[in-house]
């Protein structure tokens, strides 16, 4: 048995993402590319596998419906081409699916409600819900309200959160690309393809460069992220292209297409979710609270040198020595009270706040390490 076939063998739950470039051809979305991925999911539900997916292209679909070309930072017409084109992107993938009697579901997300833990909860609730009930969640980010601020920026990212929320095994990304080459491809003939990541290091994050193909908002560097998102959840993570056929079929069987990323060891969920939440604030320590961080200890009041912006108790915090994001966390306490309690002892914080909610600004099991 292939290393693939060992590795994938057990995969049950699914989720596939699809870019952009990968929907849209000559300008306009691919029925025959979307029929596809529905019959291909409709063998994978056949075999007992549960297939999640996450689109792009609504932005596209949108500006194309309305005749509109914005200039590159008008935001109101890309948001009203986003509100335009989403509903036609869920028709258009109803109707293929409905080929196969298969029922679909519209799930529009924003980095600010994931960052809410009990928004986080009730997406797990919902989606076991809708796999229960054999529909296909289709996920995508809700644009059409989206500002920087809350946005999770690409599809690669959304995707990588949505398979380690979801407790999925694997997450297939469609693109335009063949994989991970050791350079770029199109400008050198000799860029070697990578069809297998054992571990993500510096070498492997100089592959992915920062560009994109100009279609769409993520390239191979996004990739890297989701694909570290996905280790820390023990999702085994592909990315392949779409011209390939039968290509979401054949990733899922194991078969020698893309490249394969492997997953690491599993991060508690609690900890997978603060590590990739929108961070409220920061907090900024000395050396000595710094050593107890890294020393999976939890953070005390006497460590904190510096509180910025304004979060409420239970909001998620940067953890930040010398410059450094070390990692991130929950705090005990609100932003202002933990400015009031920086820098002194843990028995003087009720005679400060007059309560004591916890010893500890920071709880251990409340802090995930950003530099493992």
């Amino acid at each position: 048995m292939s290393e693939r076939k060992d590795l994938l063998g057990d995969v049950r739950r699914v989720v596939v993402k699809i870019g952009t470039t990968s929907l849209i051809k000559d300008g306009a979305v691919s029925k025959e590319f979307m029929d596809s991925v529905a019959e291909q999911v409709f063998r994978l539900r056949e075999e007992g596998r549960q297939v999640l997916i996450v689109t792009s292209g609504a932005i596209g679909i949108g500006l194309k419906a309305m005749g509109a070309k914005p200039k590159p930072n008008e935001m109101p017409i890309r948001q009203a081409a986003a509100s335009v084109g989403q509903s036609i992107l869920m028709q258009r993938w109803s109707e293929s699916f409905q080929r196969y009697g298969i029922l679909v579901a519209q799930i529009l997300m924003t980095f600010d409600v994931y960052s809410d833990r009990d928004s986080a909860n009730n997406l797990n609730n919902t989606v076991e819900s809708l796999l229960d009930n054999s529909v296909v969640p289709i996920f995508n980010e809700n644009d059409a309200v989206c500002i920087n601020e809350i946005k999770f920026g690409d599809n690669d990212t959304l995707s990588a959160i949505v398979a380690s929320r979801t407790d999925s095994d694997l997450l297939v990304i469609l693109s335009d690309i063949d994989g991970l080459y050791d350079s770029n491809p199109s400008e050198n003939r000799d860029a070697r393809f990578i069809p297998v990541v054992h571990r993500i290091d510096d070498s492997i994050k100089a592959m992915a460069g920062g560009t994109s193909s100009g279609f769409g908002t993520g390239g191979m560097k996004t990739k890297i992220d989701a694909a570290e998102i996905c280790r820390d959840a023990r999702c085994n993570m592909i990315i392949a292209s779409s011209k390939v056929y039968g290509v979401v079929y054949r990733t899922v069987a194991g078969d020698d297409v893309g490249t394969l990323f492997v997953s690491g060891d599993e991060v508690p969920k609690k900890r997978r979710w603060i590590k990739s939440a929108h961070a409220a604030g920061r907090i900024t320590i000395d050396k000595g609270a710094e050593k107890a961080v890294l020393e999976h200890r939890s953070l005390l009041p006497v460590g904190i040198r510096k509180v910025e912006g304004e979060f409420r108790k239970g909001e998620v915090v940067e953890i930040v020595c010398e410059g450094r994001i070390i990692a991130k966390g929950v705090p005990s306490y609100s932003s202002k009270e933990l400015a009031s309690i920086a820098g002194r002892h843990s028995d003087e914080i009720e005679g400060i706040l007059g309560y004591r909610l916890h010893a500890d600004a920071v709880l251990s099991e409340n802090i995930a390490l950003l530099t493992i």
